[in-house]
């Protein structure tokens, strides 16, 4: 490896971001028609609520990752900006229809959703994505489906509630490397996180998962989470840099230059990942389209 791409920036709350991580603010006619679809179904996003950086470009092209189970998640993940707490409702039956709706309106021919979150329910509110998955392919023929769905505590029953109405993409992000499990991720377990995508994997489905780089992790600790992906027939890696949506959150420990992700996705390839989406601007659901 050259010299170079071991030398990357160092970050700290509240210093200006590097000149590739500025992106342009929302806006549009495009923008503005999916702002008010989402508004008008009653429906949440996480690129709203996470504040991506990406969702001016996504929206200005017709396309959101629709956030289920509510907007109140029962974790507290430290580089998350979705709210924190018990939600105060049961599930909301009405919610697949909404979305259905949604990307109907919106004229969408990949739907990406993802959820909060609901670990006071044993279910972890498996049943909604798959009525979801259901309702979709029954609305908009030949739609293809990606979700982004929690570890539901390692309870399989509720995971196989998904798996039995299957999205094209079954993905559940790593976040980060096993040794920042504790600060980064606290109500998880990496090894659990792998396991699942390893039992749909063996179902048939395709998988994929991500991380954010910028915790103070690694260059090798990134890599040998490449390598786990590969062990556990993971499809597709995405890796992106952490940006801190407020001064609570974990801060960030570096900037990764632009050159180090291309490095990573060399790598990764290489290793046998079919495909890794890697670039500081990248998330788990950009450019989720190509991923099916």
């Amino acid at each position: 490896m050259i010299k170079e791409l071991e030398v990357v920036q160092k970050g700290s709350p509240g210093r200006r971001r590097p000149e590739w991580l500025r992106v342009k603010l929302p806006s549009g006619e495009k923008f503005k028609e999916v702002s008010e679809t989402i508004r008008k179904h009653n429906l949440n996003t996480v690129c709203s609520e996470a504040r991506c950086p990406n969702m001016g470009e996504c929206w200005g092209a017709g396309t959101a990752t629709f956030m289920i189970l509510g907007d109140v998640c029962t974790r507290s993940c430290s580089f998350c900006a979705v709210k924190t707490g018990r939600p105060d409702q049961g599930l909301d039956w009405d919610e697949p229809r909404r979305v259905t709706d949604a990307a109907k309106k919106m004229d969408l021919k990949h739907v990406v959703l993802t959820s909060v979150n609901r670990d006071e329910r044993k279910d972890g509110g498996a049943p909604i994505f798959a009525e979801c998955h259901k309702m979709l392919r029954e609305t908009i023929p030949g739609v293809t489906i990606e979700s982004l769905i929690p570890d539901f505590r390692g309870v399989w029953e509720a995971l196989e509630i998904v798996i039995d109405t299957p999205p094209d993409v079954l993905s559940h992000n790593l976040e980060t490397v096993p040794r920042l499990y504790r600060s980064v991720r606290p109500q998880a377990t990496y090894e659990r996180s792998l396991e699942l995508l390893l039992r749909c994997k063996k179902k048939g489905l395709r998988t994929k998962t991500g991380i954010m780089v910028g915790f103070g992790e690694t260059r090798e600790e990134v890599i040998e989470v490449m390598k786990d992906c590969v062990d556990h027939r993971v499809d597709v890696l995405t890796i992106g840099q952490y940006m801190q949506p407020t001064k609570l959150h974990h801060p960030v420990v570096e900037w990764i230059h632009p050159d180090q992700f291309g490095e990573y996705k060399k790598i990764g390839e290489e290793l046998g990942l079919e495909h890794v989406e890697s670039g500081p601007l990248v998330r788990s659901s950009y450019h989720a389209e190509r991923h099916v």
